[in-house]
């Protein structure tokens, strides 16, 4: 099953933010008694492995409901920590405030790679100067003292366009903008404010999309999903694709991308145990449809005889 671009636009436009509503399935207070729900959240990097995962073990479980929410990272630790929750999506390890939040609430947690990213610099296809940008240039747009005097293109670099620059990026709940803000910035939530922010990352594409002047990031799989809109910039001379990632030439911006699944679920409820083995034993043939980069598949066999 492919994630096609219409599935993810139609988050964007109509808010629509659970696989469940997406899919058009029943709310879980229609559902049937009797029926099992795994409740997934977190964040929009990871969502579309969370859908395409819960989607097809659905097909093939028709007595368990998964339902997919987006919080983003930060959004879903909150309630993975608060126990609404049986597994969250993560675009970043789990930080030490979230560790103690945990641990208050008595949630232990088991912590599951998933997938590679490359988290992707995105401009305008009309955009013919800023297609190879710098760590360097990239740390000048977003650091905190840019904001409001770093604004044209042409403070970038000389050669440039003297045009307004329009920033566009995840929100301070994201995963992806902590990981970006520590790699790029120096300092992990050390941004500029004054620019489009958004956790859903449909809002981000759509805004760049539309504007020769703009600039955002996200994860690799909303690029590859968007291509025919948008342009992927290179970083430091490297273009992110999957050879790129798993070369170790796309640096700074790749990484490994994770769930957490409660342990009490993994251990109490058989369809929590079920589903995270069918991600495992999936994971090879399934991260790729999403647009992600799949671990090697030693690593998902070695995670799943140690369940």
């Amino acid at each position: 099953m492919v994630l096609s671009k219409q599935k993810f636009n139609r988050y964007a436009l109509a808010g629509v933010l659970t696989a469940a509503v997406a899919a058009g399935i029943a709310a879980p207070s229609a559902l049937s008694q009797g029926t099992s729900t795994i409740a997934v959240d977190g964040s929009s990097t990871v969502f579309p492995i969370s859908e395409v995962m819960a989607e097809e073990y659905m097909a093939e479980n028709r007595g368990t409901q998964v339902t997919v929410g987006v919080s983003g990272t930060g959004g879903g630790f909150s309630k993975f920590c608060a126990d609404e929750l049986d597994i969250t999506g993560a675009s970043r390890p789990i930080k030490a405030s979230e560790i103690e939040a945990c641990a208050a609430t008595g949630i232990e947690y088991i912590e599951v790679p998933i997938a590679f990213d490359a988290l992707t610099v995105v401009i305008h296809p009309d955009n013919d100067w800023a297609d190879d940008i710098t760590v360097e240039q990239l740390k000048k747009l977003w650091e905190p003292a840019s904001e409001g005097t770093v604004t044209r293109w042409n403070q970038i670099d000389p050669s440039w366009p003297n045009q307004p620059i329009n920033l566009f990026g995840p929100g301070t709940d994201s995963g992806t903008f902590d990981y970006f803000t520590e790699v790029i910035v120096g300092e992990s939530a050390a941004s500029r404010a004054d620019y489009t922010a958004s956790e859903d990352d449909n809002i981000l594409v759509i805004g760049v999309s539309r504007d020769v002047n703009a600039l955002g990031y996200f994860g690799y799989a909303y690029y590859q999903e968007n291509q025919d809109s948008l342009q992927a910039a290179a970083v430091d001379g490297v273009l992110p694709s999957e050879e790129t990632l798993l070369d170790g030439t796309y640096e700074p911006l790749s990484r490994p991308i994770f769930f957490y699944v409660k342990k009490s679920s993994l251990e109490n409820k058989p369809e929590v145990r079920a589903f995270v083995e069918f991600m495992m034993e999936n994971a090879t043939d399934l991260v790729p449809e999403t647009g992600y980069v799949p671990l090697p598949e030693q690593e998902y066999a070695s995670f799943l005889s140690g369940l």
